[in-house]
């Protein structure tokens, strides 16, 4: 069944308390992770564990999402919102193991079980954010076609975008996956994308570039 990119998921209810239970038992289950990975950020650099962002939510709401800090304190001071390249050096050696497994983001999971995210959806997006159309020009995220049928939809941890589109993609390329995932959502879906997440994070594979899996 197709559903129109304009509305509510097909089964609100039911995605809702998937979140609720995973991160929910995700975060009990996690803990220890929490504690081995603070230690360890904290003596590499001895620089603050946790990374907070201003996100892009469902309907252009903005909220706070956190993360195990990956990068070198300070790693945007005169850069802004720039996403990470290969071997950003920006990067820890301690960020560099957590990104791989996507380890940085398991914070998010109190951002899904206060209903910020979900565990699918489109990836949640800086403000400021810019993105070059074909003829070169830097135009604001909110400009590129697709951001408003994403924006509507509530921003996940994972999804098609996520999985397989390539991490250097432009915005306007991978926006094409966010509304694939708007027009076709269902719940059976949603558990195949969450399922092949955590094989891609047992792997060890969210940094590749090209194929994850």
């Amino acid at each position: 069944m197709v559903h129109d990119a304009e509305s509510q998921p097909p089964f609100p209810f039911a995605k809702r308390a998937l979140d609720v239970a995973l991160s929910g038992v995700g975060l009990i289950l996690s803990a220890p992770l929490w504690v081995l990975f603070a230690a360890a950020i904290k003596w590499h650099d001895g620089g603050a564990v946790f990374f907070t962002q201003d996100r892009i939510g469902e309907g252009g709401r903005i909220f706070n999402t956190l993360k195990f800090r990956s990068m070198v304190p300070d790693a945007e001071a005169g850069l802004g919102a720039v996403q990470a390249t290969v071997d950003d050096p920006r990067v820890t050696a301690i960020g560099r193991v957590l990104r791989a497994a996507a380890m940085d983001e398991l914070p998010q999971l109190w951002n899904i079980f206060r209903g910020d995210m979900s565990f699918v959806g489109p990836r949640a997006l800086r403000p400021g954010e810019t993105d070059a159309d074909q003829p070169g020009e830097v135009v604001p995220i909110e400009r590129i076609p697709g951001f408003e049928a994403r924006s509507r939809i509530r921003p996940g941890l994972t999804g098609i975008a996520q999985i397989y589109a390539d991490r250097d993609l432009p915005r306007r390329a991978k926006f094409r996956y966010d509304r694939l995932y708007a027009r076709t959502q269902t719940f059976r879906g949603d558990l195949a994308l969450i399922l092949l997440s955590f094989w891609i994070t047992l792997r060890g594979t969210w940094e590749v570039r090209g194929r994850k899996f």
